[in-house]
């Protein structure tokens, strides 16, 4: 965006490019023991829902009118999750109503080029959930909100910068394995700071 990418261009360039990054980063998550399949289970319908709905709106409408709210709730919710970081550690705890926040955050993604990940692991790290198993089961998930996300954006936009995606592709499906081992060795009070900031 900041290069002047529109935002249904970007999110769509951006999206491609994630369907193979987030593969990559959901093995290994699952490798390193990250993934909590309870968790993942109420995430990933919903969050696919809420993606396709959101990039077929991005088509239709200004994503750019909707960047203030959603910047608005990270930065609240960051300053939550910093707080929480000051408290006692919950044992894990999935909340029963993790399919909203699944749905919320497949709409925000879609229509933000981005936001699932920034949207659920906070969320989910406020809600008590320990942030190992917050990152690496949001990670997992993300998968197939992206494919939905892309899937969505081949039949409603065409783009052709194949180029970017080659390029954002490179350098995600290397990083993914690093962030993974990285979730699982960090002290969980170090990660909910480093989520939070």
């Amino acid at each position: 965006l900041a290069a002047g990418v529109p935002p249904v261009a970007a999110s769509a360039t951006v999206h491609m490019a994630e369907t193979f990054t987030t593969g990559a980063s959901a093995v290994s998550h699952h490798s390193f023991g990250n993934v909590h399949s309870p968790l993942f289970k109420r995430l990933v319908i919903p969050g696919m829902i809420g993606a396709g709905i959101g990039a077929y709106v991005l088509t239709e409408l200004d994503g750019e009118m909707l960047k203030p709210w959603i910047a608005g709730y990270l930065v609240l919710m960051g300053v939550y999750v910093l707080l929480k970081s000051f408290r006692e550690i919950n044992p894990i705890h999935v909340e029963k109503r993790v399919g909203p926040l699944g749905f919320f955050g497949g709409l925000v993604d879609a229509i933000g080029g981005g936001g699932w990940g920034t949207v659920c692991t906070p969320t989910l790290i406020a809600r008590g959930v320990p942030p190992r198993y917050a990152i690496g089961t949001t990670n997992a998930a993300e998968f197939f909100v992206t494919l939905t996300i892309s899937i969505t954006f081949l039949f409603t936009f065409d783009w052709q910068r194949y180029d970017l995606v080659i390029a954002l592709l490179g350098g995600g499906v290397l990083a993914a394995p690093l962030g993974a081992w990285v979730a699982k060795h960090v002290p969980p009070r170090t990660a909910i700071i480093a989520v939070g900031l």
